[in-house]
């Protein structure tokens, strides 16, 4: 079904796997188009809970092709027609997106770990806000989310000087959920997205949906929105499953709806 990337279901677990290791999975817009489309897969498959976004091989993502890169070609058309349906994609996702970041995730591969909710990484992962150093801006929303996450000062300090980010100073700055040993690596990262996978998945579909209402929204209006999102994840299977295990004192078993 898909060419660049590798897709499989395990676990109630979607695995979105950048298939191009001789590139360092470097993005082309097939990949691009592909990303997009097994994340809105897998947010409609009601068997899956939790989505996983890794790199095969030894990098993450090493951000755009330059081989696909002409000189004279409109940058701005690129991220309209490309990038921004894929991160648009997984923005509006209301299931938990991980990024599993084995190596690399550098440029645009930055951006799109920066997408996601989570950011498990290996020993040997690194960030790299590398466009500066093609004379670009950093693109696919990696200014938007990344001043959300650290702040204007550390953002522009990693934009402008480009520099590598490794994992114990990306676990400090907040850029990493969680820095894993490469021996346990493929049982850790299924592990942390199983343990997602058997949560409320509506309710954290709604934390996420309000997480980012937030930014846009006054305080007396957010507290508007707020209770119409407790109305609705009151009104769900998990919401009742989790008071009736609370009145048993028994371990909840969530169902995802």
């Amino acid at each position: 079904m898909f060419e660049t990337i590798h897709y499989e279901t395990k676990n109630r677990v979607a695995w979105l796997t950048l298939n191009r290791p001789e590139k360092l999975n470097a993005f082309i817009v097939l990949m691009n188009r592909e990303v997009k489309e097994a994340v809105k897969k897998a947010a409609g498959d009601e068997e899956i809970r939790c989505i996983v976004v890794t790199g095969s091989g030894r990098a993450f993502c090493s951000g755009q092709d330059l081989a696909e890169v002409d000189e004279n070609m409109n940058h701005g058309d690129m991220i309209r027609e490309h990038y921004a349906p894929m991160v648009k994609e997984i923005a509006k996702c209301e299931k938990p997106i991980i990024a599993a970041v084995n190596g690399v995730a550098a440029g645009a591969g930055f951006s799109l770990a920066l997408a996601c909710d989570f950011r498990l990484l290996s020993e040997k992962a690194s960030f790299l806000n590398a466009f500066v150093h093609v004379g670009l801006i950093p693109d696919s929303g990696n200014l938007f989310n990344l001043t959300k996450l650290i702040g204007q000062a550390k953002t522009l300090e990693l934009s402008i000087l480009g520099e590598k980010v490794l994992p114990e100073e990306a676990l400090s700055l907040g850029l990493a959920t969680r820095v894993l040993p490469m021996d346990t690596w493929n049982e850790d990262v299924q592990a942390f997205a199983e343990r997602l996978a058997q949560m409320p998945t509506k309710a954290i579909g709604l934390i996420k949906r309000y997480t980012n209402a937030a930014y846009g929204l006054n305080f007396d209006e957010y507290l508007t929105e707020e209770a119409e999102g407790q109305r609705i994840a009151g009104l769900t299977q998990d919401h009742k499953e989790g008071v009736r295990s609370f009145l048993e004192k028994r371990k909840p078993t969530f169902i995802g709806k």
